[in-house]
């Protein structure tokens, strides 16, 4: 039964879920998933030091030489709970049904808006504070190549943000932009002629000249004004969830610490978690865009 303390959403669910997340938050957008163990994994990353050598026939060989930096990705748990009346538990099968459809739907929302926040800029989307859960594991941290946005010309910033992760030898698989920054993309004009309409009416383009793009206000959402980041999506930078995703009805108790009792109240607590782990690979394939 989908309502018993403790079960998992349904399977159903679930691929609806994790569907919604990666339509609404810009790193789901633009990295496909890979499944995180619940105990975490080790990324190692291969720097070769020099370039590959031409070697004559009984030709001295010589070292190469190469480094390996390991990257440990953790999953984090994402909680969210809401209390709702008792007769959830006397409604029909379809009525619960209904019922946890749209909240997994609200979910999907709050976990996509979270994961941006604190895969981005390293806070808790409740209190939008540091997190020491999450520490320096986030773009604000780890990318320190910056472009300084200018309004008048964005497109500037971009060929400015992707000359940088070109010079770092990085490739530009994805753009993550700002809704101002879009906003502005939008205003550029040349003899009176939208040069960009794609991201006219606060429209996000799935792609921008061949590279995939999510224009959402996540981007912006930390301490930090950021209104993009570039870089290589793809290969340097990893997420994934734990396949088990624990969803509770709670009857009894005062679960979300409000000081009200649940049977008190004739209230029952729903209550769902998501373990989410990631990890940026290679910091120097990214570059943000950001005000001074």
């Amino acid at each position: 039964m989908p309502t018993s303390k403790g079960t998992m959403f349904d399977p159903t669910l679930v691929t609806d879920l994790i569907t919604k997340v990666k339509g609404k938050s810009s790193l789901a957008a633009l990295c496909g998933q890979t499944p995180i163990p619940f105990n975490g994994l080790k990324e190692f990353i291969f720097s070769m030091d020099n370039e590959i050598d031409i070697v004559a026939e009984n030709g001295k060989k010589t070292e190469g030489g190469i480094s390996l930096d390991p990257v440990k990705i953790v999953p984090v748990k994402f909680e969210y709970g809401a209390r709702v009346s008792d007769e959830f538990m006397t409604a029909t099968e379809e009525e619960q049904l209904d019922i946890l459809t749209a909240f997994n739907n609200g979910f999907a929302n709050k976990v996509a808006k979270g994961f941006d926040l604190a895969g981005m800029h390293g806070v808790n989307p409740r209190n939008m504070t540091a997190s020491s859960v999450i520490g320096d594991n986030h773009f604000d941290s780890k990318v320190t190549q910056t472009v300084t946005y200018a309004s008048a010309t964005p497109d500037s910033n971009l060929e400015d943000a992707i000359a940088v992760v070109d010079g770092s030898e990085g490739d530009v698989t994805g753009l993550a932009l700002s809704k101002t920054f879009g906003s502005a993309m939008a205003k550029v004009k040349a003899n009176g002629i939208r040069q960009y309409p794609e991201f006219a009416f606060g429209a996000s383009p799935a792609s921008f000249n061949g590279i995939p793009t999510s224009v959402n206000k996540t981007v912006s959402g930390g301490t930090t004004k950021v209104h993009g980041i570039i870089g290589d999506f793809q290969n340097a930078f990893k997420w994934g969830y734990s396949k088990e995703i624990p969803m509770e009805i709670i009857q009894y108790g005062d679960p979300d610490n409000s000081g009200k009792d649940l049977k008190g109240y004739g209230q029952i607590y729903i209550r769902a978690e998501l373990y989410l782990g990631w990890g940026i690979l290679v910091p120097e394939y990214f570059a943000r865009i950001k005000e001074e």
